[in-house]
């Protein structure tokens, strides 16, 4: 093959749907190319017109438009068009236009249909118009065995149940005998839908929660409790649960989430077994679970601190293996919240009790389970109403302070804004709590709406979990209520831009440090969750996460057909960017950042990234026409 075919060829297998092609498809591909060249404005495809070829962008840039002359996308390097027309009547469905100068690689009919017979991706690729950033996180996915086994498959035998009245010395003895160390304590009936289910004669159950060996120890033995109590009354009514056909991954996400070593798996209601963690661990080649046992195993500060290497490790190794960004940065946040608890029960250990109940309560991407290599801390305690700074502030601020020197000693820096539980301003009551959050909604300034960016992310790392779930209701209810809020938080997301210029060029930042570079956390990641944010509180979601804002996005008519779905394939690749590249500076003895040099990016990539970017600039287009301002404006304020 001579010197301009192994360029075609080269650059062709760089792109979806030909980088999956085999070497012999891929070399007739490129022996049967005819290349053109347009000049900007001129029209590559008109309406109608028959069409005998699919068209590659080798560069430049080109308008795809519906028949109506609406916009349909724009495309760069390393896209096609031309197929629809191809697959429905060899004519024209959208026409396009060079938008600057272009080269277009023509690939004949007679070659399409060849490629759309031998090869099940390329004919899937081109009949269900997938997009490049849909492609490009499939390509990640296929690696990963976690996202296709079925967390069914972990299951060697069914439950041992109890029903609520059964003694706690009966369920013991029972449980001596049991592989798992684990039973399912069911009650009659009960006011869950989730979890009641019909048994072989049609009564009615509900699975109430889990007992285990552990939980015997702790809630009867060392409590004195009597042999003859009711497991009704020993177990926790907080059942955590996974169907039977989720995969593996995500019975490791709820593991992680929820600090578990046991899952109830149920199939339409059903009880159908129950998995430990190391059943889970079998399909987990990561030590990201068994990294939080040594967390909690750790009698000192110092001790933790020491752990700092092996969380680096655990993460490069999960992102070297395929895992996508969820289960690398779920794992992350879960080994950061294990962090904040073990040091909070090593300094209660020293201080004694807390004087009043409290919830440690993280904020940002640890509330959102969104943590990278590289993070500080956000956090703040929220105490029981009965606080009374004379008496109790000394004992709280020494706690916030020794979490706060222990985070910073595991890796997790300070806040350079000051947003931590030492801070006396984030170390109050939940009335007053409540009371901050009143005012950032009813009257948004610019330090207001900061704290709203920050603090609307929430979750319980320890204690009082409905302290947190009182703020949560709070914001889920009460944000989306306000349309002026809602209009100065989407502005207030739309401070940070994508680095791309006129479609295709990306914009550097050039601060005497980082020349050169994209800042892919600052310029991406970032004012993706922001805008993310602010649709999820119109809609009054519940959820922390942002896949998870997404998918509760997707269910209304905030967003047109299918934007939600590119917006979570763009922060999947924007996100695996980052985690990929602070891989390679641990893996390169350097402290990791989010910084990346798109020269050092592979072609493929950089392109993949670049529709990221241009995804996040269409949505913030559209997050100020979404949420205009009312007249009048917003409420001038005092800072609170």
């Amino acid at each position: 093959m001579d010197p301009e075919l192994l360029e075609i060829r080269r650059h062709l297998g760089a792109y979806p749907p030909f980088d999956a092609l085999s070497d012999e498809l891929l070399d007739e591909v490129a022996e049967h190319i005819e290349i053109s060249y347009y000049r900007a404005g001129s029209q590559i495809l008109a309406a109608n017109q028959s069409i005998d070829s699919l068209c590659y962008v080798r560069s430049g840039a080109v308008e795809v438009y519906r028949r109506t002359g609406d916009l349909f996308d724009r495309l760069g390097e390393g896209s096609i068009f031309g197929h629809y027309g191809l697959l429905r009547g060899r004519r024209v469905h959208y026409p396009a236009v060079a938008i600057e100068d272009t080269l277009i690689y023509a690939i004949p009919v007679t070659i399409f249909d060849h490629l759309c017979e031998a090869d099940d991706d390329f004919a899937d690729f081109v009949e269900l118009g997938r997009p490049r950033l849909e492609a490009a996180v499939e390509t990640q996915r296929r690696s990963n065995d976690l996202m296709t086994t079925r967390v069914r498959k972990l299951v060697t035998r069914a439950p041992l149940i109890a029903e609520s009245g059964e003694t706690a010395r009966e369920a013991a003895l029972r449980l001596a005998d049991e592989p798992s160390a684990a039973l399912l304590v069911v009650e009659a009936s009960g006011d869950d839908p989730r979890y009641t289910y019909a048994d072989a004669e049609g009564a009615l159950w509900q699975v109430r929660g889990i007992l285990t060996d552990a939980d015997f120890r702790a809630r009867v033995v060392a409590t004195g409790l009597s042999a003859d109590t009711p497991v009704g009354e020993i177990v926790s009514d907080r059942l955590v649960a996974v169907q039977s056909d989720e995969t593996v991954q995500e019975a490791m996400l709820t593991m992680l989430r929820h600090n578990v070593h046991h899952l109830a798996v149920v199939h339409r209601r059903r009880p159908i077994g129950l998995i430990r963690l190391e059943d889970v661990v079998r399909y987990e080649t990561q030590s990201s679970l068994y990294l939080i046992d040594s967390i909690f195993s750790q009698a000192t500060p110092a001790g933790l601190a020491k752990l700092l290497p092996d969380v680096r490790t655990s993460a490069v190794r999960m992102i070297r293996d395929g895992a996508d960004s969820r289960t690398v940065s779920t794992a992350l946040s879960s080994i950061g919240r294990s962090f904040v608890r073990r040091l909070l029960e090593l300094a209660e250990a020293e201080l004694g009790p807390p004087p009043v109940p409290y919830a440690f309560m993280a904020m940002g991407s640890m509330a959102r389970s969104e943590q990278t290599l590289v993070t500080d801390q956000d956090n703040a305690l929220v105490l029981d109403d009965a606080f009374d700074p004379q008496r109790h502030d000394d004992y709280f601020q020494t706690l916030a302070e020794r979490v706060s020197d222990g985070l910073n000693a595991c890796g997790y820096g300070y806040c350079k804004g000051g947003i931590m539980a030492t801070n006396s301003r984030w170390r109050q009551p939940l009335s007053v709590w409540k009371r901050y959050f009143h005012h950032w909604i009813e009257q948004p300034n610019p330090e207001r709406l900061l704290h709203s960016n920050i603090f609307f992310d929430l979750d319980n790392a320890h204690g009082e979990e409905r302290f947190i779930e009182v703020l949560q209701e709070l914001v889920a209810t009460e944000a989306g209520q306000s349309k002026a809020f809602l209009a100065a938080m989407a502005r207030n997301a739309l401070n940070r831009t994508p680095p791309i210029g006129f479609f295709r060029d990306f914009v550097m930042e050039k601060d005497g440090r980082q020349n050169n570079s994209i800042n892919v956390k600052r310029r991406g990641t970032a004012p993706l969750t922001d805008l993310i944010r602010v649709h999820a509180l119109a809609c009054g979601s519940r959820a922390q996460n942002s896949f998870e804002r997404l998918n509760d996005i997707a269910e209304t008519q905030l967003l047109g057909p299918g934007v939600a779905d590119r917006l979570s394939y763009a922060l999947e690749i924007l996100s695996m960017t980052r985690l990929r590249h602070q891989a390679i500076d641990i893996e390169q003895e350097r402290e990791p950042d989010n910084n990346i040099e798109p020269e050092n990016v592979p072609a493929k990539e950089r392109a993949d990234i670049k529709e990221a970017f241009r995804a996040l600039s269409q949505a913030q287009k559209f997050l100020r026409f979404r949420y205009p301002m009312p007249a009048g404006g917003v409420r001038a304020g005092r800072p609170g």
